[in-house]
């Protein structure tokens, strides 16, 4: 099983266009919050519906799952907390999202929220907690901040913005990997990385850049992988084994991966 993991895409539409190329071949594409940019020049309204049309388009090659991040909360719930309204209604097209789990190829996932504040952290923490009764096998993570403490939460300076919620979810319950988005330097900073190892927990995130191609990382499951690509170079670490640093650069690149490289070239999906 395949899964392509991104994040932080903050309406980019190249980039969208570049998972897009990117997708076909993958059984899953996760996208890790940040759909939207508090900053664009269009409307939240705007951006909502041309990124739907991208979900849609997605949704037609592979399984999409995408969660909520700080950039994508558009309503306020009745403890006066803001939550991502309109990412509910991407259900219709078959896309898991916030509060959602499912399995797949004996992989349990589930999709955290963005939370902002203590109704809406009770809320993860509940969803946490059921699925911790009826997990079997692997069980994965898609939650937008990597944890406090963290190299995949470090900005450099000694600055670091993880979750320290999530470090105690992550004590308490083990899950096989969480996969995360939000610190967007921290593979590219002294003391940062897109990978680390909390005890049997494997934590991912593979940053941002700008231009037509997002980082991004792909997990081959089946083959006990996980490949991080970025505009200036290539890493990758087995997931039956302990991690090493420095984490060693990948060489040689298999030809699906080339490919997945390549998508940038490609003519607009």
């Amino acid at each position: 099983m395949k899964c392509l993991l991104v994040a932080d895409l903050h309406y980019s539409l190249k980039q969208l266009d570049w998972l897009l190329r990117a997708s076909r071949g993958m059984d899953l594409v996760l996208i890790a919050g940040d759909h939207l940019d508090i900053a664009a020049d269009a409307s939240g309204p705007v951006q909502i519906a041309v990124v739907n049309k991208y979900f849609r388009r997605l949704a037609a090659r592979a399984t999409v799952v995408v969660c909520s991040g700080n950039h994508d909360l558009d309503a306020t719930n009745e403890a006066g907390e803001k939550y991502a309204r309109w990412l509910q209604a991407v259900r219709l097209l078959g896309i898991a999202t916030d509060g959602d789990t499912f399995a797949r190829n004996g992989t349990l996932f589930t999709v955290c929220p963005w939370w902002d504040g203590p109704r809406t952290r009770d809320d993860v923490d509940r969803l946490l907690a059921r699925d911790a009764a009826t997990r079997q096998g692997r069980w994965v993570w898609i939650y937008h901040s990597p944890p406090e403490h963290s190299p995949t939460s470090e900005s450099g300076a000694g600055r670091n913005f993880g979750d320290a919620d999530l470090s105690a979810w992550i004590a308490q319950y083990q899950p096989d990997m969480v996969l995360a988005g939000h610190v967007h330097d921290a593979p590219f900073r002294d003391g940062g990385s897109w990978v680390d190892r909390i005890g049997v927990t494997w934590v991912f995130n593979g940053g941002r850049q700008l231009g037509p191609q997002p980082t991004c990382i792909v997990f081959d499951l089946q083959e006990g992988w996980a490949h991080w690509m970025s505009f200036d170079r290539a890493e990758a670490v087995r997931l039956d084994a302990p991690l090493a640093r420095p984490v060693p650069a990948l060489l040689d690149l298999p030809e699906w991966l080339t490919l997945l490289g390549q998508a940038s070239d490609s003519t607009p999906a």
